[in-house]
């Protein structure tokens, strides 16, 4: 029997709700996520032979021929000129499922990404080593993009990209665009890098810095006078520099920390959240520029006082993800539980709350625990990770909150809030 679900009309949903993934497995309806949260479709549910057809009617013959050999493939493929499409395919109790990523066609501004405003400095420079990190799904692919469309659109320069696989699409402006895909164009990132230092780059992008050998090639670069974009899987700018420091053997690190030291322009590390005031997400972010003071603590291996130094770096755009969470809390753009949730330190952002006022309670024991020995000024509190320069906890007391809340009583901010949330959950309840 034929499958009777096609896979245009799912796509085609996908890009009309706005919706970033299509999750297709058996046993279970289709499914998309729609700013953070699963909604399931109003169709039937999937059996084997309903994935394995909408597989096939997607997927190149090298990839099913991968699927078969592995277990698993990826690619991207266009739909039309709607949207480009992130595509994983894998099997599960011996089924195939499916998950799709959409991919806009139109690329963002750094004001709609919300980038800092160092970020178009950056973009100038003509060396260094600049790192966007963040957990996946948190938008690193969207801001690369970003910061690449306005390199092209700004300066005359030679672009090479390697990526797996390719996501947005690049048109020659004042730049050449060349972009690699992996497995298709380039065995692998090492070698497109290796590679791309012989075809007279200006930028270099690099898709994944998965490993040591990547990593070291994508510094290299650098050193070797190109701007090279990369990422990883990392949350928080000193944490950044501590995984790839440790990703070298020990004889080696020493090598690579002056490396960096000397190369690393910036690092933006970001997660997205929901918000409570209109439908979609909105990036949060940490911003790590590359003074004097920081080379100087990588060169010398004091990883652990970059928060310090991100903390009295504002005239740089500087701040921290924790701060910036706040700013958005305190606007009434996210909800207490959302700013918790992404913060580095959960039971610090759960004391800041609460000396400023709000009633907020910390959802499990460990958190609590945290956020009365920061309330109490315990020791914990005063040399844990994230806690500011001096030992003083996070929220001090008398502390007023940040942007709009100034400007309100805590009722009035407590209804905003209260009633932006209940506004989404009716609308999400229609849909």
């Amino acid at each position: 029997m034929a499958s009777t679900i096609q896979i245009d009309r799912l796509l085609e949903t996908v890009v009309r709700r706005g919706a970033s993934d299509l999750h297709l497995a058996v046993g279970k309806a289709p499914t998309i996520r729609l700013h953070g949260g699963l909604r399931e479709l109003q169709t039937k549910v999937l059996e084997g032979e309903d994935t394995m057809s909408l597989m096939k009617s997607i997927t190149p013959e090298r990839i099913q021929q991968e699927y078969e050999e592995t277990g698993s493939g990826d690619f991207a493929f266009a739909y039309g000129e709607a949207a480009r499409f992130r595509v994983a395919i894998f099997k599960q109790k011996g089924v195939c499922s499916m998950v799709l990523r959409q991919i806009p066609n139109k690329i963002l501004t750094f004001e709609q990404v919300g980038l800092p405003k160092m970020a178009e400095q950056i973009c100038r420079r003509p060396r260094g080593l600049f790192l966007v990190t963040g957990p996946t799904g948190s938008g690193k692919s969207t801001t690369l993009a970003a910061m690449i469309n306005y390199i092209n659109e700004q300066y005359d320069r030679h672009i090479i990209t390697m990526e797996d696989p390719v996501e947005f699409y690049h048109k020659h402006k004042k730049s050449i665009v060349v972009q690699r895909e992996v497995g298709v164009d380039v065995p692998d990132f090492y070698e497109a890098i290796r590679r791309a230092l012989r075809q007279d780059p200006d930028v270099i992008l690099v898709g994944e810095m998965r490993d040591t050998k990547t990593i070291g090639a994508a510094v290299t670069a650098a050193e070797t006078g190109h701007l090279v974009f990369g990422t990883l899987h990392t949350n928080g700018a000193a944490s950044t520099i501590s995984r790839i420091i440790d990703a070298f053997p020990t004889d080696q690190q020493e090598q690579i920390r002056v490396q960096l030291a000397n190369n690393l322009i910036a690092v933006l590390s970001q997660t997205l959240c929901p918000r409570i005031d209109q439908e979609g997400r909105l990036a949060a972010y940490e911003f790590m520029y590359v003074t004097p003071g920081i080379m100087n603590l990588i060169r010398e291996n004091k990883v652990f006082r970059i928060d310090s130094e991100i903390q009295t770096g504002k005239r740089f755009g500087m701040q921290l993800l924790d701060d910036n969470l706040w700013g958005h809390f305190t606007a009434g753009r996210i909800s207490a539980e959302e700013a918790i949730d992404k913060s580095r330190n959960p039971g610090y952002m759960v004391d800041r709350m609460q000396k400023a006022g709000y009633a907020v309670e910390a959802k499990d024991d460990a958190l609590a625990a945290i956020a009365a020995d920061a309330a109490s000024g315990g020791t914990a509190a005063a040399t844990g990770p994230g806690a500011p320069p001096g030992g003083a906890p996070i929220g001090t007391p008398g502390a007023k909150p940040a942007g709009p809340a100034g400007a309100q009583s805590e009722a009035e901010r407590q209804a905003q809030i209260a009633a932006n949330r209940a506004r989404m959950q009716a609308q999400n309840q229609k849909k």
